[in-house]
């Protein structure tokens, strides 16, 4: 992807003397191909401890996320939940402190170890401990699955029914984002066309934009509830 936007800013320079411009389509999907899942998860844990004290979640979407809980399941006391990606942990600690919640997050580095309410696990693998027991699911790490609809599976699968997950998306987990170290990125208008192809009637799907608190980028938060 990166040749054709370096082919595309050439073929624009040229244009340009005859005042036009050349614009590359996107496409409204797009995954990454590894040679094996070795590399796989070579690739993300060498990203995750690159990265290991950046924060993508923002308190104004996880704000969001709490208030759309407390709204499906008020006065509610003894709620489950997961948080998958979490890289430092950020997002599971934060909602903790929202909510009336016993929450883990997940993430395939065993950097996890190293932060509260963390475990090592890679979302994508089903843990029968896990399965049927989440009142909800929360991640913004879809981008980084290399089987995004068996990530996606496997999450619905850790829901009560009519739990919901959480899937937080921007314009940077669409396909000019993705790349070997963000394997899979898809149009935030296409997600539930494509949601529904996986899916069908499994689920059914809520959209909730907002802006990000931390950067003002738009964000769609799509909640989709286990049928």
């Amino acid at each position: 992807m990166k040749f054709r936007r370096s082919v595309a800013k050439r073929l624009n320079w040229l244009a340009s003397v005859f005042g036009l411009e050349v614009r590359e389509k996107m496409p409204d999907f797009y995954l990454h191909k590894y040679a094996s899942y070795e590399e796989y998860r070579a690739t993300q844990i060498f990203h995750n401890k690159r990265k290991i004290d950046k924060v993508w979640a923002d308190e104004g979407t996880l704000t969001l996320v709490a208030d759309r809980v407390r709204k499906e399941f008020p006065g509610r006391t003894d709620l489950y939940a997961l948080c998958h990606g979490t890289r430092n942990g950020f997002e599971q600690n934060f909602l903790a402190q929202k909510l009336t919640v016993d929450i883990t997050g997940t993430d395939i580095s065993e950097t996890a170890k190293d932060y509260p309410r963390s475990v090592q696990w890679d979302f994508h693998d089903r843990n029968e401990a896990w399965v049927g027991r989440c009142d909800f699911v929360y991640t913004n790490s879809l981008d980084q699955s290399w089987k995004p609809d068996q990530a996606v599976g496997a999450w619905l699968d850790q829901l009560k029914q009519g739990g919901l997950l959480f899937i937080e998306h921007t314009m940077d987990h669409s396909p000019q984002g993705a790349g070997e170290m963000d394997p899979f990125g898809a149009n935030p208008h296409y997600m539930p066309y494509l949601l529904a192809e996986w899916f069908g009637h499994r689920i059914s799907i809520e959209v909730i934009t907002s802006h990000k608190s931390n950067t003002g980028k738009q964000v769609w938060l799509f909640v989709l509830r286990k049928n």
